[in-house]
């Protein structure tokens, strides 16, 4: 076999010098391909993520709602457990999902129109959907009525 570099073929190649060797890991880096439009994938992730419309409630709902406000807010001394769903706002899009969170009430805030729990969590009354109590406290709801 004979070519144009046949001549260098054989020589022994020594290296540089004056620059250290590139790390095998930046080798690789050199061919990997190149994504001309960054952030484009996650902006395609966003806007597919699903986020739902916050429900209106009826009046039904908003008075029973209404009635186990009333009762917390009576008995926050108590520190009740209860199961509340609510309706937690999306940051990025408009709309948002559904949370339901157990734990113990700490505190009713009239003012600010918001349920504090144990745990830290603020929850606005606008944004809730139901309310169940523990059994353990409706048993003593039942027994405080008349």
């Amino acid at each position: 076999m004979s070519g144009p570099y046949e001549d260098m073929i054989s020589l022994v190649y020594h290296g540089t010098k004056t620059k250290p060797h590139m790390p095998m890991s930046d080798r690789a880096a050199q061919f990997s391909p190149f994504a001309a439009l960054t952030g484009y994938e996650a902006a395609i992730d966003e806007t597919a993520r699903f986020t739902e419309e916050k429900i209106t409630l009826g009046e039904d709902a908003k008075a029973e709602l209404e009635q186990n406000l009333q009762y917390l807010h009576q008995h926050s001394l108590e520190h009740p457990k209860v199961v509340m769903t609510y309706f937690q706002k999306d940051e990025r899009k408009a709309g948002g999902s559904y949370v339901t969170i157990c734990g113990a009430v700490k505190k009713i805030d009239v003012c600010q129109h918001c349920i504090l729990l144990e745990n830290g969590v603020k929850i606005s009354f606008e944004d809730l959907l139901t309310i169940q109590l523990s059994e353990k406290t409706k048993e003593n709801k039942w027994r405080a009525q008349p």
